[in-house]
């Protein structure tokens, strides 16, 4: 992959060989921003799980104590006295059975996170096709099907963000913009990191952590120091 000369200019602040403390990292990420837009900054971690294997899946839900910079769009399925409830703590769409069409047919996606009632699974259930692949589908492990729609969506627009594995079994998820500060990004990464570490699967033998990088949206990655998980 060819990158361009500003690409090339902050990418030699980085010493590829060396893996720097979290503290060490996140300055650097915070130079290396070199984009006309307000970047995300990235946590990619790269774990010693096979996700083939059902004990050594991760999936789970953090909510960052600094926000990620993002505001978040939610559509909630709910019905009854639910619906007017998710309106009331601020989800952006609410809806059930007539959504169906409008999202499988037209390609509605104008949301960011779908929370759905245990009673609505059934209805969700059909979207999964359309859903799954986009990383939307609600989840019990997640926080997304419940019946405390409130709580899910005040979790949700205060900045929790999903983990899991995908196919390479890497985590990537955002832990901020590169306008936040070095502390508020740094709390952030605590708050993931500390998550991923208690969900280690006790069915894993070997290495959990086998790297972990940060990065902005357009730029060049910078390894973490694993040591401390160790």
């Amino acid at each position: 992959m060819k990158h361009g000369k500003k690409y090339r200019e902050v990418a030699k602040q980085v010493d590829r060989m060396t893996a720097y403390e979290p503290e060490e990292a996140i300055a650097l990420v915070k130079k290396t921003a070199a984009a006309k837009f307000d970047e995300t900054v990235e946590v990619h971690i790269r774990t010693g799980c096979d996700g083939r294997h059902a004990e050594q899946q991760i999936r789970g839900a953090v909510v960052l104590p600094n926000g990620t910079g993002k505001t978040v769009r939610v559509l909630v399925f709910a019905k009854g006295d639910k619906v007017n409830e998710a309106e009331a703590a601020g989800a952006d769409y609410v809806g059930g059975e007539e959504l169906i069409p409008k999202i499988q047919n037209d390609g509605w996606f104008e949301f960011d996170v779908v929370v759905a009632t245990p009673d609505m699974m059934g209805v969700v259930g059909r979207l999964g096709k359309v859903l799954g692949p986009k990383g939307l589908m609600p989840n019990p492990k997640a926080g997304t099907v419940t019946m405390d729609v409130t709580k899910a969506i005040a979790d949700i627009k205060a900045g929790k963000i999903e983990y899991r594995l995908d196919k390479a079994n890497i985590i990537h998820c955002p832990i901020g913009k590169a306008s936040f500060s070095e502390e508020q990004l740094g709390e952030n990464y605590k708050a993931l990191m500390d998550a991923i570490i208690k969900a280690k699967p006790s069915a894993l033998k070997g290495q959990y952590l086998k790297s972990v990088a940060l990065a902005t949206t357009m730029g060049p990655g910078v390894k973490i120091s694993t040591a401390r998980y160790a």
